[in-house]
């Protein structure tokens, strides 16, 4: 796993150590300059390189998953309430909705907010900023507010566990929206409709089909993934894209697949055929290129 550590220092707590090429945080809520987001990653699991080995508090009370809905499903707790817990474990004793409100000012909250509306509306548009539109939690939605909702560490988001996102967790929010809309509850079919676009496109996702694949510019073709099968330490840039396709996520990073800057060493064709126009090698730094499962399953079996 790669981390900028420029990135990193802006949320931690700063010790002797202040360079950018030293590591200088521990996930340490309390001391953190950025408590909020740092305990959305602690309850989702996220773990700091420099963090001790032994758990603590936050640990214990942390989903083990790294996928956490906002609203309530599957008889699981929502987000705000998750997020509550940890940081009343970080803070102990010192904890209070005083404390609380004042975190929520100094995360931009204006007055009336509650820990919800932060987590719903705000947190991951501050996320994407914080991180320099490479965000490392996912907030993906079905377009409505008072909708389906999902925080999710991205570290730990493989096949399974979207597919366990995409079949347990927003199916039983579909079966809720089904009885809702049975029930002739106002506004309860736009809700269900929502929720089933969002499940379809999380399975193209799956599939990973264009234009919902993965893309690697570096890496040839036998070694492209097929469906939702990310490499971490190919980075966010390449794996996010099927979410920004399928327009699942709260707010669209600001990340850009047109040519990166420089020329790609010779490649041979059949294993780069992007760099190739006809039998001319052109060495484009290319990356937005869309390939088929055929395609990757022909390459893998021509390369056996």
């Amino acid at each position: 796993m790669s981390f900028q550590l420029p990135l990193w220092c802006q949320i931690g707590s700063y010790s002797t150590y202040r360079t950018v090429s030293q590591w200088v945080f521990t996930g340490n809520i309390v001391r953190a300059n950025y408590p909020l987001h740092v305990a959305v990653a602690r309850v989702l699991s996220f773990r700091w390189p420099e963090k001790p080995n032994e758990a603590d508090a936050a640990d214990a009370v942390a989903d083990k998953d790294g996928l956490v809905c906002i609203p309530a499903v599957r008889g699981e707790p929502p987000a705000s309430q998750r997020l509550l817990e940890v940081l009343h474990a970080a803070y102990g004793k010192k904890w209070s909705n005083a404390m609380l409100h004042d975190l929520l000012t100094d995360a931009g909250c204006k007055a009336g907010m509650s820990l919800d509306d932060w987590l719903r509306n705000l947190f991951f548009d501050q996320h994407c900023k914080l991180f320099h539109a490479r965000p490392f939690i996912w907030h993906i939605w079905d377009g409505r507010k008072d909708g389906f909702s999902c925080l999710i560490n991205y570290h730990k988001l493989n096949y399974k566990a979207l597919e366990n996102l995409t079949y347990s967790h927003l199916g039983d929010w579909i079966k809720a929206q089904k009885a809702d809309a049975k029930a002739n509850k106002v506004g309860a079919d736009l809700g269900l409709a929502a929720a089933q676009a969002l499940q379809e496109k999380l399975r193209l996702i799956l599939a990973g089909e264009p234009p919902y694949d993965i893309f690697v510019r570096w890496k040839p073709l036998p070694d492209q993934a097929i469906g939702w099968n990310p490499d971490l330490n190919d980075g966010v840039r390449m794996n996010i894209r099927p979410f920004v396709q399928a327009e699942t996520l709260r707010k669209t990073p600001n990340i850009k697949w047109t040519k990166d800057r420089g020329r790609e060493p010779d490649r041979d064709k059949d294993d780069y055929p992007w760099f190739w126009k006809g039998k001319e090698f052109i060495g484009d730094r290319v990356n937005d290129v869309h390939l088929t499962n055929a395609e990757k399953l022909a390459s893998r079996n021509g390369a056996k």
